[in-house]
């Protein structure tokens, strides 16, 4: 009884432990990225581009890499939903339990350990071949591959839980597999569904190694798909690298705005997600 007891306060105490190291990591980074980017944060920053001197300290902003971050996460994510839905049912309505869909589970959670610069590799080899710059689009389509095994297994998982009791009683009452997909699995799946699509874009919006060699960089806002974009994480990365302080300052400034969009966006969602809920239970 001693050595159970012995056990259990070894556990609860790593548990504890765990759970102050997470939550004190998050908020020595959000800490940092306050203490150090508040300072630097103005108007300017918000509503103008870079100027000709902005690298070296000189006026100007950032409104390059925030709208073209929201372009590049806010496409790949459309992309990847009407991709990674139609996926997700098919695995749980159509292939089930068989061969196929633990093969396809198994690449997707492979590919969601692939690195970010080999999806910025494999996106630019196939942009050479196909005789494309850098542009929105490529930047797109990396980000689209780098977020679709994200929302596809966090979609699975989530109608996964939806009842068989429910699905089965669909199926009594004569709807068809794409009907009680459409009226009963997505309704019923849907504060996890929105949860996935969460999750891949903010992977989407916070990743800089996929886009960087096919959006690439640009002072200016895209005004087509196929101009080069910028996005916040690639601005941080330039602004840290200049040996001018101002601009080390405006880049924690950067990463300030990308943190609270990112939390901007999970509040927005955490909210959509009750209201689903209220919606189901009523």
């Amino acid at each position: 009884m001693k050595w159970k007891r012995l056990e259990e306060r070894f556990f609860i105490l790593l548990m504890i432990a765990s759970a102050v190291i997470v939550l004190g990591s998050l908020f020595f980074i959000l800490a940092t990225v306050v203490w150090k980017g508040l300072p630097a944060l103005n108007l300017d920053m918000l509503i103008r581009v870079p100027t000709g001197g902005y690298y070296l300290g000189k006026e100007g902003g950032i409104l390059n890499a925030i709208v073209g971050s929201l372009y590049l996460a806010g496409g790949a994510t459309f992309l990847a939903f009407a991709t990674s839905l139609p996926i997700a049912i098919y695995l749980n309505l159509y292939a089930f339990r068989s061969r196929v869909a633990t093969l396809i589970r198994l690449s997707l959670d492979v590919l969601w350990g692939v690195p970010s610069i080999i999806y910025g590799i494999c996106g630019f080899a196939i942009m050479l071949a196909l005789g494309m710059r850098t542009s929105l689009l490529g930047g797109i389509i990396a980000l689209a591959l780098l977020e679709l095994p994200i929302m596809v297994r966090g979609m699975d998982e989530a109608i996964a839980m939806v009842p068989i009791p429910m699905v089965e009683s669909s199926f009594a009452l004569g709807a068809t597999r794409w009907e009680t997909a459409i009226r009963v699995i997505i309704r019923q799946a849907s504060p996890g569904i929105v949860t996935a699509i969460l999750l891949a874009f903010g992977r989407g919006i916070g990743d800089a190694a996929s886009v960087l060699f096919t959006a690439g960089y640009t002072d200016r806002i895209p005004d087509s798909l196929f101009s080069p974009a910028a996005s916040l994480p690639l601005a941080v990365f330039f602004q840290l690298g200049t040996p001018y302080p101002a601009v080390q300052e405006r880049a924690y400034a950067s990463a300030l705005i990308l943190t609270v969009i990112v939390l901007a966006i999970s509040i927005t969602t955490r909210f959509l997600t009750r209201g689903s809920v209220d919606h189901i239970v009523r």
